[in-house]
């Protein structure tokens, strides 16, 4: 079978992967890697993830109705290293949603018109109308993260980025907008681990893009702009959550936790709901932990 950028990633891991990272893929196989950092030893068992996700999918149900009947706009980023689990994560939030009050946002490299634009006009057009939730899969921040390690914008581009990035937010929420930022944080291992796995299974290639292998020999880069923008980008109205995803399980149902405790929509069921694991989910203080 051939392997996508020629095995660019196979290459990576056998020959610039730092060791005790290859040791832990190798002793992984399948299962998600837990840094020592992990407050779990293990990851999550999928009969108790079931468990605990089915009524978490009852209360959306009852968010989304009510946010039909009442108009609401609701508003949900996802950020994250590549292979964080963004797009898994939102696929449990919405696999039981109307898809007619239920988008997903994941925009291409913007055109030569859209890059003549105002920076977030293109994020804009995408934005929530009543009675919708929209979810957005990367979003501006890729000015804060992605393009400055890239090369894709200049110093000063990035510079008037977090100038107008607060404010912009405070405008939407003080619009109405019910907005959400989540940051999905994985630890190297397990993101290689993830990265092997998508290029070995042809059903999933087709995640993989030239920036994601390119990247792999960035994660300092990454480091350095992600705590950057984590810091300057965080504020009382638009807050980051971050959410640690080396076990995806315990990361969706925190992160879905975390919309449905933040909205007091009709009918919310808290116990239903749990509490937040704050080991897994809280600030931009547990983002490199």
């Amino acid at each position: 079978m051939d392997l996508p950028f020629d095995g660019a990633i196979s290459a990576f891991f056998e020959n610039d992967a730092p060791k005790d990272i290859r040791q832990a893929i190798k002793r992984a196989d399948k299962d998600d890697i837990l840094p020592n950092s992990y407050p779990y030893d293990e990851e999550m068992k999928g009969k108790a993830y079931e468990k605990e996700l089915y009524p978490l999918q009852i209360e959306l149900g009852k968010l989304q109705n009510w946010a039909r009947k009442t108009g609401a706009r609701i508003a949900c980023i996802f950020e994250g290293r590549d292979t964080a689990g963004k797009g898994g994560t939102i696929e449990r939030f919405t696999e039981n949603l109307n898809p007619r009050g239920a988008r997903i946002v994941a925009l291409s490299k913007p055109s030569d018109t859209e890059a003549s634009q105002w920076y977030f006009q293109r994020y804009v057009e995408h934005l929530p109308s009543g009675g919708e939730i929209v979810f957005f899969d990367r979003s501006w921040y890729n000015r804060g993260v992605v393009e400055p390690v890239f090369g894709f914008c200049t110093d000063e581009q990035r510079e008037h980025f977090f100038r107008q990035v607060i404010p912009f937010e405070q405008m939407l929420v003080s619009d109405g907008i019910h907005l959400f930022k989540f940051w999905l944080n994985v630890g190297r291992g397990e993101q290689l681990r993830r990265m092997l796995a998508r290029e070995s299974d042809p059903l999933k290639q087709w995640k993989l893009s030239e920036i994601d292998v390119k990247g792999l020999s960035k994660w300092d880069d990454y480091t350095a702009a992600i705590e950057d923008t984590l810091t300057r980008s965080h504020s009382a109205m638009a807050p980051w959550t971050v959410v640690r995803s080396d076990d995806k399980k315990r990361a969706r149902l925190n992160a879905i936790r975390s919309v449905l405790l933040g909205i007091d929509y009709d009918g919310r069921d808290k116990k239903a709901i749990g509490k937040i694991d704050p080991e897994i989910c809280g600030g931009p203080d547990i983002w490199n932990a």
